[in-house]
């Protein structure tokens, strides 16, 4: 179990690291390149001003008309991904493994916090996993892959939250974390979690779009 520890946290860390940056980079020049030759006149109209005026909005919670028709899913979504975001970059353990490769650190969160905040993206999980099962427009677009993303996001939470409190083996589940964690990092760049890094193009996109060109609100 120790050398397969010191194998995820080694070698198998960084491979994940590389995939993740590189596969993102190498995405967002696909997205580029595929705009460039089907879609140029887009560039034409692209506006910084209205892009970010967009983003504003949608990143407010409830400050977009679509955020206050649905206000259960908008609180879920923002508390979802504030912590799927915030919890590892801050959690101390993560912290110190940075400090010790890099020589870098930062301030952490409390452990109360870190703890409270996965649970967060857990029930997250739970409740878009009953949304697709529950409500039938969703539903209906729903496939297998998109449980299997659920279940991907939720694992480095719940394998955490056990070994944080010395649940089970707690060797075991450290090893479960860490390689669930980088499945996921290496998944970033393949599946529909690439959204994070489309998404604030595709809101700048239709920012310019209705501010530039329909001189209209997007939100």
């Amino acid at each position: 179990m120790n050398e397969l520890y010191r194998l995820a946290t080694g070698p198998l860390l960084w491979a994940a690291f590389a995939v993740f940056v590189g596969g993102s980079l190498y995405r967002l020049l696909e997205l580029f390149l595929l705009a460039r030759r089907r879609e140029r006149f887009l560039f034409t109209y692209f506006s910084l001003r209205y892009g970010l005026r967009s983003i504003a909005h949608w990143v407010v919670p409830f400050a977009a008309t679509n955020w206050r028709r649905h206000p259960a899913l908008t609180a879920v979504t923002f508390a979802f991904h504030l912590c799927l975001l915030l919890t590892p970059i801050f959690l101390l353990a993560h912290i110190v493994l940075w400090e010790e490769a890099w020589n870098v650190s930062w301030p952490a969160l409390p452990d109360d916090w870190a703890i409270g905040m996965s649970f967060v993206v857990i029930g997250g999980c739970l409740f878009f996993f009953a949304r697709r099962r529950v409500v039938p427009e969703v539903a209906y677009v729903t496939s297998a892959s998109d449980y299997g993303i659920l279940l991907l996001t939720a694992a480095p939470f719940v394998t955490g939250v056990i070994a944080y409190l010395q649940w089970f083996d707690v060797r075991l589940f450290t090893v479960l974390h860490v390689l669930s964690g980088e499945a996921m990092l290496v998944a970033v760049p393949f599946t529909r979690i690439r959204h994070m890094l489309f998404a604030p193009l595709t809101r700048a996109y239709m920012g310019s779009e209705f501010g530039a060109v329909r001189h209209a609100r997007d939100w």
